[in-house]
């Protein structure tokens, strides 16, 4: 009888470590992906207090609306009909900025794979809403980028606008890159993006190289 019991402990044992080795190797997620449940409201400092709601059904985004005091009428689409994908949203890894009541920028990245998405809503109705999914925002802590700037890339440049002004900055990295925007770290390691220079650490075909330019917003 205890001859018998050693393999079995022994099996007992293999069990439970292969049990704990396959929990800890489950994916880690960018940020919390916990349910959504309240409307995240976003309000900027122009005396006529534009604003940006996203409004939230079973756990996911659901609508953005947009407007001002004044505003004849309040502007509303469908949050995933606008990205045209589903993402994971976490109220700390979301950000928003206002251009007086002209144009309200809001940034986030999914919780999921970490991608990067900005969505730019211009109050006049004449002018359509915006959408990058290929952010590069500092909600990520690899991505240094000034708070007044925006960034995102189309995996052959950077291009940058100053969300103050509408000004524009771009640099290129000198050939196209196979980067898939829902692991992005895999290919653009990390940034640092000032009004005045753009560093950024990215593999390329000859493997990982930092380049960097200074810039002038036009």
């Amino acid at each position: 009888m205890r001859l018998l019991l050693i393999p079995i402990i022994a099996m007992a044992f293999t069990f439970s470590f292969g049990s704990c080795k396959s929990s800890s190797s489950a994916p880690k997620t960018f940020c919390d992906t916990a349910c959504l449940k309240d409307t995240l409201k976003f309000t900027g400092t122009n005396k006529q207090q534009p604003f940006v709601y996203i409004s939230v059904k079973d756990c996911k985004a659901d609508s953005i609306l947009w407007s001002y005091t004044g505003l004849e009428s309040t502007r509303k689409t469908g949050f995933t009909y606008l990205l045209g994908t589903t993402v994971n949203l976490n109220k700390d890894h979301i950000r928003s900025f206002f251009r007086e009541a002209e144009v309200a920028y809001v940034m986030f990245n999914d919780c999921v794979t970490g991608r990067g998405f900005q969505i730019i809503l211009p109050y006049d109705k004449k002018m359509s809403f915006g959408l990058k999914s290929s952010g590069i925002n500092n909600i990520d802590p690899k991505f240094s980028v000034a708070d007044n700037l925006v960034a995102n890339t189309d995996r052959g440049n950077i291009y940058v606008e100053d969300m103050s002004t509408g000004k524009k900055a771009m640099m290129t990295f000198g050939e196209k890159l196979d980067i898939d925007y829902d692991a992005i770290h895999e290919h653009i390691d990390s940034v640092n993006i000032t009004d005045s220079r753009i560093w950024v650490k990215v593999k390329t075909a000859a493997g990982w190289k930092e380049l960097e330019k200074k810039i002038v917003f036009e």
